[in-house]
């Protein structure tokens, strides 16, 4: 049996300007995974999740395709991730076989709680590298991106496949999006083979080192946010107030260069003074775009912090979901713990996963 995991991940600032290549990000990779196992089969597969046993799907081979019975297929993403990389294995001579794929996540609750830990990305890296061990395809951190990131926006469409780079490099990184309309005009000129070869232009992946003495505190309101929705509404405003979208992106483009430019320096006080303007950046384009991205519970999760003297700020899409803290490990973090609990935040205990591999 092969079994391989995928961390999950949080934007720490840079988000939504991040969608458009040149404007960086930094995101953080974090010890809660999906695992991915696979088996030999003789006659049938099957595709099945510990958390949706009812939605098992079963398939058969006929030639080189795979053959579903269920219409109502809720993991699109490990399907995606499954063409592609049965693609790449046959342009190198792999014979396709049949076999048996299991996922696990505990990137949610127990219970059922969603923190928006970037499941769908860390499912598609899960599945693309178990599959590559499975078919003993070699693949690097810049080619499982590659095709992690072909699988994914082959389903999602958009996005700045930073939560796939969180998911393949792990740790901190800074990152930057390639150009998408070069990508789908490569994909009708190149073999996939050339395309994973190739050098996307725009893309940047770049490993960060936290100062010692930083610490990084996250913090979930219970409200799971539907990322796709917020970043339609954005898209909006993108159309419709262009001057004020690209004065936010240059802004955020400058605060994050700074941010980056502080963990170089190993300077805590300029990390925290960046994401301090990366807040009232996003609560300034919440404000114009009329999207809710700061909820009046995230906003009490970072006051609180900001009193303590951490720097906060939403993670993500925001209108829900978590908020991260970077504050000073030497300061009162017990205090700031139970005031979070007080206000019904709950306190997440992860910490930073490394891929060593």
């Amino acid at each position: 049996m092969i079994s391989v995991k995928a961390p999950g991940k949080l934007y720490i600032a840079g988000e939504y300007a991040v969608v458009e290549p040149g404007y960086p990000a930094i995101i953080v990779a974090l010890n809660q995974f999906v695992t991915v196992s696979i088996t030999p089969s003789q006659d049938y597969g099957r595709i099945a999740s510990k958390q949706y046993q009812e939605n098992s799907l079963y398939w058969q081979r006929q030639g080189s395709e795979l053959v579903f019975d269920n219409r109502d297929n809720p993991f699109h993403y490990i399907l995606s991730a499954i063409r592609l990389t049965e693609q790449y294995a046959q342009s190198l001579g792999k014979p396709l076989t049949i076999y048996h794929l299991n996922v696990n996540s505990d990137l949610d609750s127990a219970d059922g709680k969603k923190y928006g830990l970037g499941s769908s990305a860390a499912v598609t890296v899960a599945t693309v590298k178990a599959l590559c061990q499975f078919y003993d395809i070699p693949m690097s951190k810049d080619r499982l991106f590659k095709l992690s990131a072909i699988a994914h926006l082959d389903v999602q469409g958009n996005g700045s496949l930073g939560d796939i780079a969180a998911s393949v490099y792990g740790g901190w990184i800074a990152y930057q999006a390639f150009d998408r309309d070069w990508l789908a005009s490569a994909r009708r000129e190149l073999s996939l083979t050339q395309l994973l070869q190739t050098e996307w232009p725009g893309l940047q992946i770049e490993l960060l080192t936290p100062p010692e003495p930083l610490r990084l505190m996250i913090g979930w309101t219970g409200t799971p946010a539907s990322t796709s929705h917020l970043v339609d509404k954005i898209a909006l405003f993108k159309a419709t107030r262009r001057k004020d979208y690209h004065a936010f992106l240059r802004e955020s483009r400058e605060c994050l260069q700074r941010m980056i430019q502080g963990f170089h320096d190993q300077d805590l006080d300029a990390i925290q003074k960046e994401i301090e303007v990366n807040r009232q950046l996003l609560n300034r384009l919440a404000h114009l775009s009329h999207v809710t991205i700061e909820t009046e519970l995230l906003k009490t999760m970072c006051d609180t912090a900001v009193h303590v003297g951490g720097a906060a700020k939403s993670s993500g899409a925001g209108g829900g979901d978590c908020g991260i803290v970077i504050i000073n490990a030497a300061k009162d973090l017990a205090h700031l713990l139970h005031e979070w609990e007080a206000r019904g935040i709950e306190p997440l205990k992860l910490n930073v996963h490394h891929v060593i591999e």
